[in-house]
This record gives C-alpha cells, structure tokens and sequence, in this order.
C-alpha cells in the first residue's frame, strides 16, 4: 500500500515540507480566520514565479494558483482540490484527496485528477472514507461555484472570505 500524500507546513519557521521529502521556504504563511494563506516561489518551473495556496479546512479544500513568470502571460486555473486539513500547534498536516476543481475564470470549471484518484482508490491508497469525502467535498464545491457563475471571487465571498483572489 502506497503511503497517503501529506504535507506539513511549520507556521513559525514557514517551511513546507512535502511528502516527497523535498521542502521549499515560504515567503508568505499567515494564519487567517478562514485557514492558511501560503505563497512561495517556484525556481525549478519555467512558467510560473510562485504558487499562492490557501489552506481552507472548514471547507476541507486547498485553493492553489501559479502566478506566471511573464507579466504578459496568460494566467492558468485555479484549482480547489480535496483535502483533510488537521492542525497540530504550529503545524498543519494536509492529506490530498486527490481530486479536484480546475476553475478558470470565465469559463465553467472542471473536474480534474479523475484517473489519479480512481488509482489511488483501486490500489487502496485512499480508503472508502477518504473517498467519500473527496467526492462529497468536490461535488459540493462544484455546484456552489456554479451558482456564482464560477467566479472564484464570488465563491469565496458567499463562504464568508472577503479576501481578494488570488493575492498579489
């Protein structure tokens, strides 16, 4: 059985740490109201500066953006993938679910991961709860961002997060 993708973000040291064993410093971890706000560069990827995350366990989901290397480049999805988000002190542990929403802005959002999550069902990665929560999470999140015409922003206000995405 392959182990279960978990993270670790140290909230005073700002370093995350993946379950790949690589970790990357942070140049942004504040804890807000409505979870955790991460942002970090990207040196290793040629099309992205630095990836913005919010950690948002309420909702048990991760929204992540990459923000593009050129200012003139055209910006990709946001992704809202499913995750369990527990908290130890100043760490948060963050098991991906892995499944998602691609949400571009504009246009409908997707669901995207499908044939990574049905592997890691199969091969019983992620057990039948794990599962369940992913798709209840997913499925959840994909009407509501409809019902606000798939705007990230609107979404994000209905939740009560009056933040601007994505920050910077």
């Amino acid at each position: 059985m392959t182990p279960q993708l978990v993270d670790v973000v140290d909230t005073v040291s700002a370093v995350r740490n993946y379950s790949s064993g690589t970790s990357r410093r942070l140049s942004r971890c504040q804890v807000e109201r409505w979870g955790l706000r991460l942002e970090c560069p990207t040196p290793e990827d040629p099309f992205a500066d630095s990836e913005v995350t919010w950690l948002m366990p309420e909702l048990g989901l991760r929204l992540t953006h990459h923000r593009p290397r050129s200012r003139h480049a055209r910006s990709g999805p946001s992704v809202l993938s499913a995750v369990r988000v527990t908290r130890d002190g100043r760490s948060w542990h963050t098991t991906d679910l892995l499944l998602g929403l691609a949400v571009p802005g504009g246009t409908t959002a997707r669901i995207v991961r499908c044939e990574e999550f049905a592997a890691a069902v199969a091969g019983r990665v992620l057990g039948p709860g794990d599962a369940d929560l992913a798709l209840r999470t997913v499925h959840r999140t994909l009407e509501e961002v409809s019902l606000h015409r798939h705007d990230l922003g609107a979404w994000l206000t209905h939740r009560g997060i009056y933040d601007t995405w994505p920050s910077w």
